[in-house]
């Protein structure tokens, strides 16, 4: 993971805003201009037209409040097609990078990274979820964007999905507090992954792709950041909470 990735990964969100905000005016423009055209009568002419767009205009300029609600709906329309077009991708998990139930009729999918807080408090409402829900899945995708360390971090933990010891590594980094190079091999030790095994995975590129696979869906689905949850068709943003999780598979399970 290199300094140019994240970056590129900001941009690319910031890119993605402004796209949003000028589909959303298309898109109340289109609508607004469809509903006036479906009462018009078929003789209407260009001098016609044009008042009708003057009249969309000026209710836009008079309602902007609308204008949150139509990136709202733009936004989740938009979201629901990229989750079902990249389901497999998003809810397949590399090897062992997942806890729950095997035969799950939902699945949470995270993209997290080691080195933020919020992704660190998820984590017990995560294993409550699980707990306490035998029919749920968490498939954890690396996102590793806040710093370097957080690169060498994921890389190891893909190696102990690898070796089926994900979630022993996993919490144990979490416990450690601050990213680093000897808390990540620590982390590894407890996981049973020796620290030349951890060092090989820090320095290799083997895992590059997985990593890229998962800033180009994290892309896809306008994250602005970590921890961010797909939840059947929706898209949650930041430590959301237990209770938000669980309302989450209520919803994706009663669609």
């Amino acid at each position: 993971m290199t300094d140019q990735n994240r970056p590129s990964f900001r941009a690319a969100l910031s890119n993605r805003t402004i796209q949003m905000t000028l589909g959303a005016f298309a898109f109340i423009a289109a609508a607004a201009g469809a509903a006036l055209a479906v009462q018009a009568p078929a003789s209407v002419g260009a001098t016609d037209k044009a008042a009708i767009e003057q009249i969309v205009h000026d209710y836009i300029l008079e309602h902007p409040e609308i204008i949150p609600q139509a990136i709202e709906k733009l936004q989740s329309k938009r979201l629901s097609s990229v989750i079902d077009a990249s389901r497999s991708a998003l809810e397949t998990p590399y090897a062992g990078a997942w806890e729950g139930a095997a035969d799950a009729d939902v699945t949470v999918v995270e993209f997290f990274d080691y080195a933020c807080g919020y992704c660190r408090a998820s984590l017990p409402d995560l294993g409550k979820l699980v707990g306490s829900d035998k029919k749920v899945k968490v498939v954890y995708r690396e996102l590793p964007i806040l710093s370097e360390e957080s690169g060498d971090a994921a890389k190891v933990s893909l190696l102990a999905a690898e070796r089926g010891q994900y979630m022993p590594y996993h919490k144990a980094l979490y416990a450690a507090g601050r990213v680093t190079r000897d808390t990540i091999l620590a982390a590894a030790a407890k996981a049973g992954i020796s620290k030349a095994d951890a060092e090989a995975a820090m320095a290799s590129s083997k895992y590059d792709s997985e990593i890229q696979s998962n800033i180009a869906l994290a892309q896809k689905l306008q994250a602005t950041g970590t921890p961010t949850f797909v939840i059947g068709d929706q898209v949650l943003s930041g430590a959301v909470g237990y209770d938000a999780l669980k309302e989450g598979v209520a919803t994706a399970r009663g669609k």
